[in-house]
């Protein structure tokens, strides 16, 4: 790779790869070069990450990208046998096999998508759903074969829609897709509600308003996450533009959820509350804000009231990742810089 100071590392995913190597604890990353360069590049970078290797820190490899893709989000399938890469340019979805080495990008063309966020795959590995803010739909794609499926999308005056969509979590144990309404393209316009899908179908069954302030709240509502093991299912929901965090909890008898505030960041002089994640037993809930930028410790015994405990301040506030130092697995998403055993 060339010196760093020709590159902008964007956003990061940190995994640990039995795919990619034993034991090793490897990291993608997203790079583009900075405004001022005659020439623009963008590129998957292979980093290692294991605080015992002597590559320690290094890049490994490059993949380059298409330099107009405007590469976004990396999200890996559920046994890490593949990276998607998700991309605000173009309406294209890239998979990388991370089985097969070398690693080579294979481009899926999804038309219907426009500014591709967040990726989702179901439990058994056959279905992703990928969420498009610019088009305002989420497209269904056979994971086996990759390719799109289905195009869904509820405008109004439907009584339950989809728009601006970006955040995206999948339950298959209740059916369900959960995605929210954040913001327009040009943001000039913020969402404030959850959207619920059936995922077998797509077919697209309520809305909900996750705001307590009176509607047009703007409350922007970012990512989504469903907090591991809670039964009955629980998900974790970031207000990006309000600065809280909600909840949504799944009651079995009604086949419904019930959304509330847990926190306000505004108590601790934090905004624009972003990623989410929890630490491997899931009994721990850190979430990173963006102003200005802390990772918020909680405690998650109970996940549908997850309880504050401590706030920290990395530096520098790029990727968050929580890893469990074996040579199978390190659970990961992006967000700001910490790691949690």
């Amino acid at each position: 790779m060339k010196p760093y100071r020709l590159f902008a590392l964007t956003l990061g995913l940190l995994l640990a790869c039995s795919t990619l190597a034993s034991a090793e604890i490897l990291a993608l990353l997203n790079y583009e070069s900075k405004p001022d360069q005659p020439v623009r590049r963008e590129g998957i970078a292979i980093m290692d990450i294991d605080p015992e290797s002597g590559n320690y820190g290094k890049i490994l490899m490059e993949i380059p990208l298409p330099p107009d893709l405007v590469a976004h989000h990396i999200f890996f399938n559920r046994d890490r046998s593949k990276a998607y890469i998700t991309a605000l340019g173009k309406s294209v979805l890239h998979v990388v096999d991370l089985r097969t080495f070398p690693y080579r990008l294979r481009a899926i063309d999804v038309p219907d998508c426009q500014m591709g966020e967040d990726l989702a795959v179901s439990e058994d590995n056959r279905t992703w759903y990928l969420t498009c803010m610019g088009s305002n739909n989420v497209i269904m794609g056979d994971a086996l074969l990759d390719k799109p499926t289905k195009t869904v999308s509820a405008e109004e005056p439907s009584v339950a829609t989809i728009r601006y969509p970006h955040g995206i979590a999948i339950h298959n144990g209740i059916d369900r897709v959960l995605v929210t309404r954040t913001v327009s393209p040009d943001m000039s316009d913020a969402g404030e509600s959850i959207t619920v899908l059936e995922a077998s179908s797509g077919r697209v069954l309520t809305t909900h308003k996750v705001s307590l302030q009176p509607s047009p709240a703007k409350s922007a509502p970012v990512e989504i996450m469903f907090s591991p093991n809670a039964n009955p299912p629980v998900v974790h929901i970031t207000n990006m533009l309000e600065g809280t965090l909600w909840a949504g909890v799944w009651d079995p008898a009604s086949k419904a959820f019930s959304f509330h505030q847990v926190d306000d960041f505004g108590s601790r002089q934090q905004g624009m509350p972003l990623e989410m994640l929890y630490n491997a037993k899931g009994n721990r809930l850190f979430v990173t804000t963006a102003k200005p930028g802390f990772v918020n410790l909680y405690d998650n015994s109970i996940p549908d009231n997850p309880s504050f405990s401590k706030r920290s301040q990395p530096r520098p506030a790029r990727t968050i990742a929580s890893c469990r130092r074996t040579n199978a697995t390190c659970s990961s998403r992006t967000a700001s810089s910490i790691w949690t055993a």
